[in-house]
């Protein structure tokens, strides 16, 4: 399965459409298939993530908040949104692989200060 996070830096980013970093993970039977991509954009765009998730083949994106367009594409192109999610992709993508990352998941530990920055 492949995976795309959107990140500013170490953390999923707060918001989809102002994200210029993305993880890109492939993984089987719960183990990664290789090291995560990291991906820095030339901008900043809900459309140039929307499209690098499709030209990429992901089943699945994580992010924190996301327009309801956006949202609405994604799945109906098939792919899975969880949204809303705070925490350190590293975290989440473990989480992932572990079938326990839900819409909504904030990860202890994160502070106010790291959600905002």
């Amino acid at each position: 399965m492949k995976i795309m996070i959107s990140t500013r830096g170490d953390f999923v980013s707060p918001r989809f459409d102002l994200s210029s970093e993305v993880i890109i993970a492939t993984y089987y039977d719960q183990q990664l298939m290789e090291e995560p991509r990291s991906l820095i954009l030339s901008d900043v765009s809900a459309e140039i993530l929307c499209d690098l998730a499709l030209k990429e083949n992901v089943s699945t994106v994580i992010c924190g908040g996301i327009e309801e367009e956006h949202y609405q594409f994604l799945t109906w192109k098939k792919v899975t949104v969880i949204d809303a999610v705070i925490g350190p992709y590293a975290d989440v993508l473990q989480l992932l692989m572990d079938n326990r990352l839900k819409p909504g998941t904030i990860l202890p530990g994160v502070t106010s200060r790291e959600v905002a920055a």
